[in-house]
């Protein structure tokens, strides 16, 4: 979402339906005051001592849906993981829109990001609730398990912007997660880039200069650059080539 994006704190909404789920909520807001609180009427008293805002609801859940996708970036139900995605299956528009869905069970065991994992920070949100509720999440986006490089939000926490068609970036990414050999070019912005605690995985090959690249040996380019992309370089490198436009001066 492009709150999070820019740095400006996520909306975050916990949502319960039943007595545990209200019960974990609570226990959960309180370690996120900043948080919103939906919860069922019938449920409310369970919520009295929040400091949080605590919006009570009667009827259907569903009814509530469209205001919800679109007041907050981050959206946690402790409901079942079947009943979410009835909830907000006619919702959907696009990772780019949706905002991040997560899903705790209802012994608050494990955090489960349905939706908007990467772009909407799902993923991310998911490990955060887990730590705070001693829980485990259960990420199953392909890079995350195969801690490689997200290819579609690369340097986001540095500033860098993804520069590319949409297309690019599915096919770069599926080349990244199969393990196919990988040239990533940095001539631009900080070298902290990569995050995760495990190596660089393997079939990631470094460069310094997009010069030094045999183009025949690599099945994808990941280039972090301030240059002008020539269009005929983004014709001859067909569905394969990724930018990263990092701050101006970032080193």
């Amino acid at each position: 979402m492009s709150e999070t994006e820019n740095n400006v704190s996520p909306r975050i909404a916990l949502v319960a339906i039943t007595k545990h789920g209200a019960k974990q909520v609570a226990q959960l807001a309180a370690k996120i005051p900043q948080a919103d609180v939906i919860v069922s009427e019938k449920f409310a008293e369970l919520l009295s001592g929040v400091p949080n805002k605590v919006n009570v609801y009667s009827g259907a859940l569903r009814a509530q849906m469209a205001p919800l996708f679109d007041d907050y970036d981050q959206i946690v139900f402790f409901i079942s993981l079947g009943a979410v995605v009835r909830l907000i299956a006619s919702h959907l528009k696009s990772k780019d829109e949706d905002p991040g869905i997560l899903v705790v069970d209802d012994a608050a065991q494990f955090v489960i990001p349905v939706l908007s994992g990467h772009v909407g920070g799902a993923n991310a949100y998911a490990e955060q609730v887990a730590r705070l509720l001693g829980a485990t999440a259960v990420v199953t986006t392909a890079s995350d398990v195969g801690k490689t490089i997200p290819v579609d939000i690369l340097g986001r926490e540095l500033g860098w912007q993804v520069e590319a068609p949409k297309i690019n970036i599915t096919r770069v990414s599926a080349h990244v997660v199969n393990e196919e050999p990988i040239a990533f070019v940095q001539e631009a912005g900080s070298k902290n880039w990569w995050t995760r605690p495990t190596p660089l995985p393997k079939n990631i090959h470094l460069f310094d200069s997009f010069a030094d690249v045999e183009l025949e040996k690599f099945k994808a380019v990941l280039w972090v650059t301030n240059k002008e992309i020539d269009n005929n370089l983004w014709q001859t490198l067909h569905e394969q080539l990724v930018i990263y436009r990092p701050p101006a001066g970032q080193n």
